[in-house]
């Protein structure tokens, strides 16, 4: 007994952690839209310990909600998407993607100064304590891109955030 772990097989695993999943997504649904509701409010979404101190948690919310209305809110496809994204198998190319997604706060398939500025005040604060100079933030984005934008039009795409992402082994933990 002592000396051997038991583990689940790879199927009963995963069925255990989509039925994980489901009942965390259904605690979240709004009953103010019915017990049936599709969808689980950003607001929800964002009461999740995981996210409640993520700087980006609004930006991951949209980033992996599929609603036509644009709110933020998540079905629970988008739910297991996001979690899925964010799990210790999720392999490098995945979070990767995501990330960029996530910092590309305009949504224009590149990070360009004014994503990177907002990517930097998301990580220091915005308040007047923590915020970088204008002459300190313009140094750090330059550096930003002169490490990054490999082709030199002065943004950085999917492939060239991938390429410095993979320099990097601490970013997939």
């Amino acid at each position: 007994m002592g000396g051997t772990s038991s583990k689940l097989p790879k199927d009963l695993l995963s069925e255990y952690q989509v039925r994980r999943t489901h009942n965390i997504f259904s605690e979240l649904q709004d009953r103010e839209n019915g017990p049936y509701s599709s969808r689980v409010s950003m607001e929800k979404v964002l009461t999740l310990p995981e996210l409640k101190s993520n700087p980006f948690r609004k930006r991951i919310c949209h980033v992996f909600s599929t609603s036509d209305m644009k709110d933020g809110s998540l079905s629970f496809e988008d739910f297991l998407d996001l979690l899925s994204a964010f799990s210790d198998s999720a392999t490098l190319e995945i979070k990767s993607h995501y990330a960029f997604r996530i910092f590309d706060f305009d949504d224009d398939g590149t990070l360009d100064a004014r994503d990177l500025e907002k990517l930097v005040n998301s990580l220091t604060g915005e308040t007047d304590d923590t915020r970088l100079t204008a002459e300190e933030m313009r140094q750090l984005i330059s550096n930003i891109l002169e490490e990054s934008d490999i082709d030199k039009d002065g943004t950085v795409n999917l492939s060239e955030f991938q390429h410095v992402i993979s320099r990097s082994p601490d970013f997939v933990r």
